[in-house]
């Protein structure tokens, strides 16, 4: 293929940049995992050099290459004057900072069978589904040491970063467009039929304009708006009292997020961590007695959910009762500082243990985007609008 470095409008730049990952893509698909090291270092070199040094082309054990967006460790003051001149928890882990993240530029897909599958992050694919929250984990740390499911923690900094810019990203939220902006699509990969008439559903990875990146450019994070859930770690709900790894701890690959781990905090209202089940702890909580309605920030659960109801409220309108939310909680996204959010819909249901999902579906038009939350399902659950994404630590 030819490539040439230099200057260029901002669509050539998104033309550049997908010939080079298309050739990643492509060579992937036809010869499988890279074992030449002059090879690999070809393709990040290329990729480093179109995206300005911000994409790069990272291999895992075996070979296989993931197209990967670096996002640099970042000081909590730069994200809301208010919060100190800590990192972000995001750029910590086992207590030691970390120098930048990279973060899968699209949902996964997945390569081998399931002893020894590795998520893949390629463009132009049909993101992985019918996966579970395990199954997501494993693919991700059998890449290898440093390689995780994208946490909850990576996707916050995603989310203050983009209220702190006034910027939400667009995507498949509306049937293979943006409901917001119908002349925005992608390349619809996945159609289903229900009561005789076929929906689109999937859209191929990366296939959006720039706008359905994090910060609008070529070089950002796609898809994070519909399209398909995606799990992320260190988070879950248990009887409705929200509990988390701390900082980006499980973004370690080696501590144990099974539902005995005891690697799992609560939060006090004061932001600071304790063992589950403590008194007082920070729960969410539904306003109706079958565990419906809205979902409240609590100390203590009065309206547990029974049989199949779940609470849902947009993000940006969550509230507390008797209790005020701590940094901490803005800083994870799991509670908005104002109302300075984009779209997206929060759904619980605070019995029993469930675990994450961000982002939202290819239907869910004004309830998917950014800060868009569902700790409704347990770890067991999979569909086919569930997918996941790799990160990666240096």
């Amino acid at each position: 293929m030819r490539f040439i470095s230099g200057k260029y409008t901002s669509g050539e730049l998104l033309d550049n940049v997908r010939a080079v990952e298309d050739w990643i893509t492509n060579h992937f698909v036809e010869r499988g995992p890279v074992s030449d090291e002059a090879l690999k270092s070809d393709m990040s070199k290329r990729l480093l050099d179109i995206s300005f040094g911000r994409n790069d082309c990272i291999f895992d054990d075996q070979g296989n290459p993931s197209i990967m967006v670096r996002i640099p460790e970042t000081r909590l003051n730069v994200l809301d004057s208010s919060w100190g001149n800590a990192l972000h928890p995001a750029f910590i882990v086992n207590n030691s900072a970390v120098s930048e993240l990279w973060l899968g530029k699209y949902p996964a897909i997945t390569v081998g069978s399931e002893a020894s599958e590795r998520a893949v992050v390629l463009r132009r694919r049909d993101p992985r589904v019918y996966v579970t929250f395990d199954q997501a984990l494993t693919a991700c740390k059998q890449k290898g040491a440093r390689w995780h499911l994208t946490t909850n923690a990576e996707w916050a900094f995603l989310l203050n970063w983009c209220r702190m810019n006034g910027f939400w990203p667009r995507g498949n939220n509306s049937s293979g467009r943006d409901y917001s902006r119908t002349s925005e699509y992608g390349e619809v990969i996945y159609r289903y039929q229900a009561g005789g008439t076929w929906y689109n559903g999937r859209t191929a990875t990366g296939t959006g304009p720039a706008t359905w990146s994090h910060d609008g450019t070529p070089f950002g994070i796609f898809d994070l708006n519909g399209n398909v859930w995606e799990w992320v770690g260190g988070l879950r709900l248990v009887d409705g009292e929200i509990q988390i790894l701390e900082n980006n701890n499980a973004a370690d690959n080696t501590k144990d997020q099974s539902a005995a781990s005891e690697a799992w905090k609560a939060i006090m209202p004061d932001g600071s961590l304790v063992e589950p089940e403590t008194g007082g702890t920070l729960k969410y909580d539904a306003t109706n007695a079958d565990g419906s309605g809205n979902i409240v920030l609590a100390t203590s659960v009065v309206n547990q959910t029974s049989g199949d109801p779940y609470a849902s409220t947009a993000f940006r309108n969550l509230t507390a009762r008797d209790v005020a939310a701590p940094a901490l909680l803005h800083q994870l996204g799991l509670f908005p500082k104002d109302t300075n959010y984009g779209t997206g819909t929060v759904y619980m249901r605070n019995l029993g243990e469930r675990l994450p999902r961000r982002g939202g579906v290819w239907n869910n038009t004004s309830d998917a985007g950014g800060p868009a939350l569902n700790l409704s399902t347990p770890r067991s659950h999979s569909s086919l609008n569930i997918g996941f994404r790799p990160a990666y630590y240096r």
